[in-house]
């Protein structure tokens, strides 16, 4: 029954490419994934949760889902709220365990194995708690606060209103109970600071008013700035949060703002192509083998997502939905690239092997981003 309940539940199209509708078989073993989902919900307070290719529930209770952001460690799952809550639960049994408001507008978190760290906006606070989320520690900055992350024993993020970068350090280098001192401070290191990536040892900032990149190297604590060029030497005037990029071994891809164009980098950030899209891209991201990279759109070409192929650098397939595409997730245990399709309440699934839809999943709430907590590995 429970077999006949999840073939019937399977939608199948044709692709983009006008291929066969793939046999049963193979549609059977790429619908019993091992990917558990979590889908923010974002005008209900809630995640849905899927399983097994099916929705299972909704988590109830989450706040602001606007900007709602879901991060695994271990067994453990989090969820920071667009209004300043911090909430820790349990994936497995997929109930609330505890919750702290640090903020009245939170913007990003990280965690490590023994605390938790909230870049605040408003009340302009860094707040830092233990796994089980009470207080430990609260440094003030007078800004919004900014791309916090987790470098060894370094807690680095950005002042968007100081123009500043600073580095906290655990002077308990790791060991249980974090104690943190400011390390270092970078001042005028750009004109409002918005969002950054960690990339092995060096802490990248970007800025919404300053045409280039800062780059702190953490190492040696030493900070300077890279200018974006395109191949004819102009500026990007604006790019977009580092969360839309995709970092391969090979190339740096970054959705152009204003532009129908993908731009390739070298790591070291020398121009090397614009890959034409369909239109304005907003997200870019790469699949577990770096072979492939999804990109999604703004505007009139919402719906649509465009596939391109890394080596040749070449759009190879397109896929449109009956609804705006706000979010996309390659699953790391399956060939499956999962897709919030939000004015249809839906996730759809796509499949990596063959470029084919191999199925939509109902009742999900106006979806937004897209977590896949990796049980087996658990």
């Amino acid at each position: 029954m429970k077999i006949m309940t999840l073939f019937c539940g399977l939608v199948l199209t044709l692709s983009a490419t006008g291929s066969a509708t793939p046999n049963v078989s193979a549609l059977l073993q790429a619908a019993a994934t091992t990917d558990k989902i979590f889908v923010v919900e974002r005008e209900s307070e809630s995640l849905a949760v899927i399983e097994n290719g099916l929705p299972k529930g909704h988590m109830k209770h989450m706040h602001n889902m606007n900007h709602g952001v879901v991060k695994f460690y271990g067994k453990d799952g989090y969820v920071i709220s667009r209004d300043g809550y911090i909430v820790k639960f349990d994936p497995e049994k997929e109930v609330i365990l505890k919750e702290h408001k640090t903020s009245d507008s939170a913007i990003g978190f990280v965690i490590n194995d023994y605390y938790v760290a909230v870049a605040n906006y408003d009340k302009k606070s860094v707040d830092i708690l233990d796994r089980d989320l009470n207080p430990l520690e609260s440094f003030s900055t007078g800004s919004k606060n900014v791309g916090i992350k987790i470098y060894n024993d370094y807690l680095i993020f950005s002042q968007m209103d100081n123009d500043k970068i600073t580095v906290l350090r655990d002077t308990n280098h790791g060991k249980k109970i974090p104690h943190f001192e400011i390390y270092k401070e970078f001042d005028n290191v750009g004109v409002m600071p918005f969002d950054a990536m960690i990339k092995e040892n060096y802490y990248i900032a970007g800025f919404f008013q300053s045409p280039f990149f800062g780059v702190v190297d953490l190492d040696t604590m030493t900070y300077k700035k890279i200018d974006i060029l395109l191949g004819n030497r102009k500026p990007v005037l604006k790019v977009p949060h580092f969360g839309f990029w995709s970092i391969s071994n090979g190339n740096v891809f970054i959705p152009a703002v204003g532009d129908n164009k993908v731009l390739v980098y070298t790591p070291d950030f020398k121009f090397v192509t614009a890959i034409e899209t369909e239109g304005l891209p907003v997200f870019t991201t790469l699949s577990p083998d770096e072979k492939y990279l999804a990109v999604t759109f703004s505007g009139k070409k919402f719906p649509v997502i465009q596939i391109i192929d890394t080596q040749t650098l070449k759009v190879i397939k397109r896929f449109e939905f009956d609804g705006k595409v706000l979010h996309v997730r390659w699953s790391k245990q399956r060939p499956n690239l999962y897709i919030s399709v939000n004015d249809a309440n839906k996730v759809a699934v796509i499949n990596t092997k063959g470029w084919w839809l191999n199925r939509e999943i109902f009742q999900i709430q106006k979806p937004s981003g897209i977590f896949i907590y990796e049980k087996a590995k658990q």
